[in-house]
């Protein structure tokens, strides 16, 4: 019964954290009381003596009173602050002593009211202190305890002379159960009483046959019929009608039990299994629902990537370990208010143990299987991929269940019936826990699909990541409690996240964050709409360039992050005043490592206020020429003409010499080199470069282009043309016109344009002519 009860401590954990964030009202607490309590917990622990459940009460007792002392303790009040300026206003005591009488006893009066105000702050920080120092001490008692009651070695089931203590047992219980009833029935009382409700226990067994019978079918009928009117949103009325089935069953066979017990026809025995019964419906028709929703036939609906036969050994595992788990619900709950021996529960619990060994043995070399390559080779027509997390989390809890499924047997057969227990039941709930898990988040992803009709997988959105992180976080809680953590434990963990961090004098709790964070949440948003406003409305109305703009804008979003920062940090009341020595202390090994990031982000303060280039600028700077896109704090991206991004960082632009073929204006020189050969009219071709040049349209004629005979050259006559461009983006295409008119004109003009040559002179050439008649001859064959 108690590994089913964890279900019941996440509900009630939930409560009481909701309580506990909802409370915001400065409680009053009577000292007297804390006082009685603080030194009846402090004799207990002292002693160690009382029970675990008397300590858990006393512990709950403590906690409380705990977080009243820390809520005055942080509520404080509001006057400390107004009377600390006020004494700070009257400035320092002077080093002589010499004060006027009338500021003198105004200083002593503020004095004593800081006191008196902060008398009940300090009395909450002591009995906070102690109260805190209790709830340690208890839980290591608890701790202590609950250990050695984990470990303790008890009877051998194994044993045969143990076996008939607990077949004795076991029939001792069912005769005792039967004689209840048969008891009753012979009561002339309960008679009478069992005719009296014999009307309304015949309309709720009615009932109760109609919902365990009848009603799964009429809701299949329900899915069928609305299968066939819609397409879209099949999956989540799916999802909700097969949940629907499992619920009613376990509703009929309740209101069936509360039927029997109205009847007066069941003693105190038999109401306790009975009302054990839902439950244990509840636990098959739930295992066999998140098997058929996890290991499904259907291949678009099935998470994990395994073969048909082995979803269907899969789900037929999982049917029967469910089987096993009710058994071992009724078992548990039975022993419990029967007060079964020791011995008796470790021998009917052993084979129970041995068949979930068996079967999480084998689910765990199912799960093992899965081949990860599998999560990338789905089929296409498959709707749900599934991602390689959840495929190595598979395998790792197959690993798992694979080890528990052998030594949870073997623990229970040599007396370890406590650590077998704690370890065979918890990983089968832990299975569980993931797949239902994993099917709340395809049943998220149906509704995506149902309310936007795209499909979540394809959407390249994070809405999946989001959803499995709160998913997995939400779990958290509960799958500590099924590992055996109190609901104390949890609740200590959420006090200890109340109580904040203290750094030297200063504590900083959840509210100053959640403070912090929406302050500069809102400060933030307002920055960014003044930046759009600016960019969109206000600055293209100006006359100032491009590069101004975006100067301001930047400067803009700068000034208001910082803003935002400090209302932040004033409005949740934290007081870095501590922190000045330690950040002190960071600030010179973070300058060292973080020299060239300053000197980047002060070179792109500099960039963005003196705008010595500008979006859209073409520039050269360590070689790389470019068109500028982006100026950013830290860096600067280039476009190269090869449509290739450099990122520049802003110290070279400001400690480098930087070219700017295109600031302020598009225009700039072309300076084309030409030659002629030797013999050629040379006033002849320096009228031809001047008519091409002047009658370029992109050629400007002030100043004018002109041409330059530069000299005489190894094989040319060599002139170049310099002529100024309209714009000097388009240098590369008037270089090529000019080049192909130039071409053109000294052909037609019968101008050479030469290429270079070399005259190969020989010395004794007769020398040569005589080795090759000796080579000649020495080749001829011999006679």
């Amino acid at each position: 019964m108690k590994h089913f009860a964890t279900l019941l401590k996440a509900a009630v954990l939930f409560v009481l954290l909701g309580l506990a964030s909802v409370s915001a009202q400065v409680p009053s607490v009577d000292t007297e009381d804390w006082e009685r309590l603080a030194q009846r917990a402090e004799q207990a622990v002292e002693a160690a003596s009382a029970s675990t459940n008397a300590l858990e009460t006393l512990r709950s007792d403590v906690a409380s009173y705990r977080d009243r002392w820390l809520q005055i303790q942080d509520a404080g009040d509001p006057r400390l602050q107004t009377l600390q300026s006020q004494l700070n206003a009257l400035g320092p005591v002077p080093e002589d002593g010499e004060e006027s009488a009338e500021i003198s006893q105004r200083r002593a009066e503020l004095t004593q009211q800081i006191a008196a105000l902060r008398a009940p702050i300090l009395r909450a920080e002591e009995a906070f202190t102690r109260a805190d120092g209790l709830v340690a001490e208890i839980d290591s008692i608890i701790r202590s305890r609950q250990t050695d009651a984990l470990l303790q070695r008890g009877p051998e089931p194994i044993d045969p002379r143990l076996w008939p203590e607990a077949v004795a047992q076991l029939v001792a219980t069912t005769r005792a159960l039967g004689a209840e009833v048969s008891a009753n029935w012979a009561n002339e009382v309960r008679r009478r009483e069992f005719i009296d409700n014999l009307p309304l226990t015949l309309v709720m067994s009615a009932i109760a046959f109609l919902l365990l019978f009848r009603a799964p079918r009429m809701v299949e009928r329900i899915g069928h019929w609305l299968r066939g009117q819609t397409r879209r949103g099949t999956g989540v009325w799916s999802t909700l009608l097969s949940l629907l089935r499992v619920l009613l069953p376990v509703g009929g066979l309740f209101l069936l039990v509360q039927a029997l017990d109205v009847s007066g026809a069941l003693g105190t025995f038999g109401a306790q299994v009975a009302f054990t019964l839902p439950f244990v419906l509840f636990v098959v028709l739930f295992t066999r629902w998140l098997a058929a929703q996890r290991f499904s036939l259907d291949e678009t609906q099935h998470t994990v990537s395994l073969t048909a036969e082995r979803r269907t050994e899969a789900r037929y595992y999982a049917n029967a370990l469910s089987w096993f788990l009710a058994l071992d619900l009724l078992v548990m709950t039975v022993s419990e208010f029967d007060n079964w021996s020791e011995t008796s529960i470790a021998v009917i619990a052993f084979p129970i143990h041995v068949f979930c060994g068996l079967i999480l043995f084998r689910l765990g070399q199912i799960l093992n299987g899965v081949d990860p390559l599998d999560a990338v080779q789905d089929p296409p027509e498959a709707t749900a991929e599934p991602s390689m997390f959840v495929v190595r989390l598979a395998r790792f809890a197959g690993k798992g269940a694979m080890v528990v499924g052998v030594a949870g047997p073997l623990l229970s057969a040599v007396g370890y019936f406590n650590v077998a227990n704690a370890t065979i039941f918890p990983t089968i709930l832990s299975l569980g826990l993931f797949a239902t898990l994993l099917t709340i988040q395809t049943f998220l992803r149906d509704v995506y699909h149902l309310i936007t009709g795209r499909d979540l997988e394809k959407s390249e959105s994070l809405i999946p990541v989001i959803t499995g992180a709160t998913l997995l976080v939400v779990a958290l809680p509960i799958f500590a409690l099924i590992w055996g953590a109190r609901v104390a434990d949890l609740t200590e963990l959420w006090a200890r996240f109340q109580s904040g961090f203290s750094f030297g004098e200063t504590r900083i709790s959840p509210t100053d964050f959640l403070t912090f964070a929406v302050v500069f949440a809102l400060g933030y948003g307002l920055t960014r709409l003044l930046q759009g406003g600016l960019r969109g409305s206000v600055l293209p109305k100006t006359r100032i360039d491009k590069g101004g703009q975006t100067a301001i804008v930047a400067g803009t979003g700068y000034v208001g992050i910082f803003l935002s920062a400090i209302i932040a940090i004033v409005s949740a009341g934290i007081d870095l005043s501590a922190l000045a020595i330690v950040f002190g202390a960071l600030s010179v090994g973070i300058g060292f490592g973080l020299q060239n990031i300053v000197q980047n982000f002060v070179s792109g303060i500099i960039l963005l206020v003196e705008r010595p280039i500008a979006e859209g600028d073409w520039i050269e700077v360590n070689g790389q020429h470019g068109t500028v896109r982006d100026i950013s704090v830290r860096s600067t991206r280039i476009e190269t003409f090869d449509r290739t991004d450099v990122i520049v960082p802003n110290a070279d632009l400001i400690a480098n010499a930087v070219t700017n073929y295109t600031r302020g204006n598009v225009l700039g020189r072309l300076v084309l080199d030409v030659g002629v050969a030797y013999g050629s009219d040379t006033r002849k071709v320096e009228s031809i470069l001047y008519n091409i040049a002047r009658n370029h349209d992109m050629v400007l004629m002030n100043p004018p282009p002109f041409v330059h005979f530069k000299g005489f050259g190894a094989d040319s006559l060599d002139f170049d043309v310099r002529m100024i461009l309209r714009d000097v983006t388009k240098l590369l295409v008037v270089r090529t016109e000019i080049n192909h008119q130039i071409n053109e004109a000294f052909a037609e003009a019968g101008i050479e344009i030469p290429f270079a040559q070399r005259d190969v002179w020989l010395r004794n050439p007769e020398a040569l002519v005589g080795r090759a008649d000796k080579t000649d001859r020495s080749e001829e064959p011999s006679s």
